[in-house]
């Protein structure tokens, strides 16, 4: 990275039962990428276990990171943890506002379906998730791809898609020759 220039902040918002591989695929591509992840639980307290009983230590609260600004919000998937973060009002709040200043947000498998669609946060655009919850889907359009880009919004099918979406991540942060340098890096 060149002196003085900026580096990209994410916040990765987690949940008991969020999907182990999606949160730590998303946390080690991102901080390969030089980005300044911050692991964020919602959960009142920093230790969570994951869908397939990994351990996760949060960095800190949710509720402590509201006032700071982030260039990228994700939400990774797990049906537990997705309807977790559903149902977290300070968390919709905070993606609605990430939403309205075009920064971007991204979720992944059930977190788009289950949490973007219940914040309001998907209207009009072109999105995936798992297939197995599109039926949720109201008010968007619904693409049966790995990973789909539309805006400042950035979705993903499933596990299998997560290290394509992470990449993907790092591409819109820092562009397409740090996702090359990462992606040669993982042999992907």
């Amino acid at each position: 990275m060149n002196p003085g220039t900026k580096i990209p902040r994410a916040l990765i918002v987690v949940a008991e039962g969020v999907d182990d591989l999606q949160a730590v695929t998303l946390i080690d591509v991102l901080r390969r990428a030089q980005v300044e992840v911050v692991v964020a639980s919602i959960e009142g307290r920093r230790m969570l276990t994951c869908s397939r009983g990994t351990r996760l230590t949060a960095d800190g609260m949710l509720v402590d990171m509201l006032v700071q600004d982030f260039d990228l919000i994700v939400l990774p998937g797990g049906i537990v943890g997705a309807q977790h973060l559903a149902a977290h009002q300070p968390l919709q709040q905070l993606i609605k506002d990430q939403a309205a200043t075009g920064r971007f947000f991204a979720a992944i498998a059930e977190a788009p379906a289950l949490a973007l669609q219940a914040f309001g946060v998907l209207r009009q655009r072109r999105m995936t998730c798992l297939p197995a919850v599109s039926q949720q889907l109201s008010g968007c359009s619904f693409v049966d791809q790995p990973v789909v880009v539309d805006g400042n919004c950035i979705t993903a099918q499933s596990s299998a898609a997560a290290l394509a979406f992470a990449l993907t991540l790092v591409e819109q942060l820092s562009g397409k020759g740090v996702r090359a340098v990462v992606a040669a890096e993982l042999l992907a």
